[in-house]
């Protein structure tokens, strides 16, 4: 087992597109599209767990956005109300998500470090976010419970992925890296891919939620919320 959850090729591989981040016709163009399901899954889940409410319901809630890449969640979660803390393991990344917070006069600390290294400094956060990232570090396992460890006593874990299902081989690998373009190819590794019951045994002190689908609607409908979560998923869970 790997003794941190960064792994190099992944970095690189990232670390090359920074530049990309804020171009929503990119090769991060995907995430751009996929970002208000995610976001309003955060919303609803922040407001049944803490009782917030309003436009800005983060506010008063620490947050960390792990694995944040150029910050395409981090600033939206910033203008919900949160004070928000952003982590990538390429400092290219961060050195994008700290120019497009500048310019978008967002106060937010983007740190280029790992989940470990939070833990070993004592970190705690209200609310933790880990969207498209354990498919991509070294060790699932310690950076779950890290993830785990992040999460104050009585906050939430929101994390989303692709399962490892021959579905998502199809779709998300084939389909979209392949054919559609919608990710760089290489993006993804099938093997590297983590279940539902996966993520459960990584933060077994989480009281974890369902998993909920993502979905894509045909007919120029775009991504939504579903049952179906053979590709794409996202899950939440408590802290006692």
């Amino acid at each position: 087992m790997a003794s941190t959850t960064l792994d190099p090729a992944e970095i690189a591989k990232f670390g090359a597109l920074a530049a990309e981040w804020w171009n929503p016709k990119g090769p991060f163009g995907a995430l751009h599209r996929l970002n208000p399901v995610r976001l309003q899954f955060i919303r609803d889940t922040v407001t049944r767990h803490f009782g917030t409410k309003g436009v800005r319901p983060l506010t008063g809630l620490s947050v960390l956005d792990l694995g944040c890449g150029g910050g395409l969640v981090s600033a939206p979660l910033a203008r919900m109300g949160g004070a928000v803390t952003g982590v990538d393991a390429a400092p290219e990344a961060i050195g994008a998500a700290r120019a497009y917070a500048e310019g978008a006069s967002l106060d937010i600390d983007f740190q280029n470090t790992s989940a470990e290294a939070l833990v070993e400094a004592g970190a705690q956060f209200d609310l933790v976010t880990a969207l498209e990232i354990v498919e991509h570090v070294a060790d699932v396992h310690l950076f779950l419970a890290a993830a785990e460890a992040l999460v104050k006593p009585g906050g939430l874990l929101i994390l989303s992925t692709i399962n490892r299902t021959p579905k998502a081989r199809a779709l998300a690998i084939v389909g979209a890296e392949r054919i559609l373009q919608w990710a760089p190819e290489g993006a993804h590794e099938y093997d590297k891919l983590v279940k539902p019951d996966e993520i459960r045994a990584g933060a077994a002190c989480i009281r974890w939620n369902e998993p909920v689908g993502i979905t894509y609607q045909p007919l120029g409908a775009g991504w939504a919320l579903s049952s179906d979560t053979d590709v794409n998923y996202m899950m939440a869970g408590a802290k006692p």
